[in-house]
């Protein structure tokens, strides 16, 4: 093997001592000159480096798939390969190996190109064994470095993300849990319910942040904020001419967020005809633009949020039972901030320093006194309303400690949950007395069906039963004999 040291290269004696190597790598050397391949495989297993070798891009592509590759010694001039062919597909196919390029037709063009396409360097032959073990380090070190830096900013990315979803209570544990599992999930749709101020578009733009589609983008819209035919549009785009004073093509949001996430917010609010649409696009994953006749196939993550009962509007005809089913592949509840008092204190530290920086204040802490007091209050408007209370309280504050004088909602009684919330959340307290609970049985299910018009599936789903289950009570209660077909009731 010709072997050639340029001037401007140290011995290995010279730069031995600056060599930082954690640890010893698995590094494929693609060469087809025996004599070249076998010299240099040499050298950098007397390294202490496990060294595989191919002499083609084909044989070089069966070592990558089967085994875990950490560099690849690549010569440019492979017979069954196109010049920087196989490093892009090294690159895009295997990213977490790093690319050292050899060449016997080195140029400066072909070096930049090189390196443009992902290569750590450029060694030209014939080349130094040493220049080749120093280049080898280097490049390890390189990437592992930039591993680790694309690890920390991946952590520190998700945690920001989650930062505004503060708590360690059971419920909010369970959330958090939730949105770790979904956000890795392959299912293209997540249905994210909770009361209003609940944060629930912050839950979505974490579920962006935390998957694959992070680098994509995140568009959103709120389906209540504008009519059905400016959000039809909005939604799907259009073509010139489609309507009046459309001027000119326009792209829709599940356009714009190819191999990323759209999150339709307030979906509850959207129009039967638009629920219809959105259907066949969660089934087909194609639309068209308004006004055009070309099928449109984005890859998109479609997360939809709603403070109404979607069960309850199913009922009342004013949504798509099938869309829920589609939309509800994986559901995130949030719990309304009643209900997780314990965050509350968390919740007012972390919007605390956070006006306190933003307004350029002193506020250091709530005294212990408000705190409970704040930890007592309802919170009707749930995380929002504290978010406000904290940020005006942190605005007009005069000291660096918030007391009940700085809330001016602590003022006024707490806020009782309205009729709908205490009747969704109320739990039947038996009398002292005890209760007759045939007749009681027999009262619900005749105002079941009197509400439902004698629909026994209407009725069902007042009760939580099922229709059969229904129609065995109403002929039990009946006096009669329940139909022998019928299951066994639940």
């Amino acid at each position: 093997m010709p072997i050639a040291a340029p001037e401007d290269v140290r011995t290995y004696e010279d730069i031995a001592p600056f060599r930082v190597r954690e640890s010893m790598a698995c590094v494929l050397l693609v060469e087809d000159d025996d004599l070249v391949r076998e010299a240099v495989a040499q050298r950098l297993s007397a390294e202490g480096h496990e060294v595989l070798q191919a002499a083609s891009a084909g044989a070089a592509r069966e070592v990558l798939q089967s085994a875990s590759v950490e560099l690849v010694l690549l010569d440019q001039g492979l017979p069954d390969a196109d010049d920087l062919g196989l490093l892009r597909e090294i690159v895009r196919t295997w990213p977490d190996t790093a690319v050292v390029m050899l060449t016997g037709f080195a140029s400066v063009s072909t070096a930049v190109q090189a390196i443009r396409e992902g290569a750590h360097n450029y060694l030209t032959k014939p080349v130094d064994l040493e220049q080749i073990v120093v280049a080898v380090d280097r490049a390890l070190e390189t990437h592992a470095l930039r591993r680790e830096v694309h690890e920390v900013r991946r952590v520190a990315r998700e945690q920001a993300e989650l930062d505004g979803v503060i708590g360690g209570s059971p419920e909010m544990l369970r959330v958090k849990a939730l949105v770790a599992k979904f956000a890795q999930s392959p299912a293209s749709t997540v249905l994210v319910t909770g009361e209003s101020g609940t944060g629930k578009d912050v839950i979505a733009r974490a579920l962006h942040t935390q998957s694959e589609r992070a680098n994509g983008p995140f568009t959103n819209i709120t389906c209540s904020a504008m009519p059905e035919a400016l959000l039809e549009s909005e939604l799907f785009g259009h073509e010139k001419g489609a309507f009046t004073g459309a001027h000119q093509q326009k792209k829709g949001l599940l356009e714009l967020a190819d191999h990323g996430t759209v999150f339709l917010d307030e979906i509850g609010e959207m129009s039967p005809v638009l629920q219809a649409k959105l259907l066949r696009f969660l089934e087909s994953k194609t639309f068209r633009r308004v006004g055009g006749s070309k099928d449109l196939k984005p890859d998109v993550r479609v997360i939809a949020a709603t403070h109404r009962d979607l069960r309850a509007e199913i009922h009342n005809g004013r949504f798509r039972e099938d869309l829920f089913y589609r939309l509800s592949v994986l559901h995130v509840h949030l719990p309304p901030l009643r209900s997780r008092r314990a965050d509350i204190a968390a919740l007012v530290e972390h919007f605390l320093q956070r006006f306190d920086r933003e307004f350029h204040k002193s506020v250091r802490s709530v005294r212990p006194e408000t705190m409970a007091q704040l930890e007592r209050y309802a919170w009707p408007g749930n995380v929002r309303e504290l978010r406000n209370a904290v940020e005006r309280a942190v605005l007009l504050a005069e000291g660096a400690v918030l007391d009940d004088a700085d809330f001016d909602l602590l003022a006024h009684p707490t806020p009782e949950p309205s009729a709908t919330e205490a009747r969704a959340t109320s739990v039947f307290v038996l009398p002292p007395e005890g209760v007759d609970l045939a007749a009681l049985e027999r009262s619900l299910v005749e105002q079941a069906l009197a509400r439902a018009g004698g629909n026994r599936t209407r009725a069902g789903r007042l009760l939580g039963l099922n229709r059969d289950q229904v129609r065995y009570r109403a002929a039990k209660l009946a006096g009669g004999t329940p139909p022998h077909d019928e299951p066994d009731p639940v």
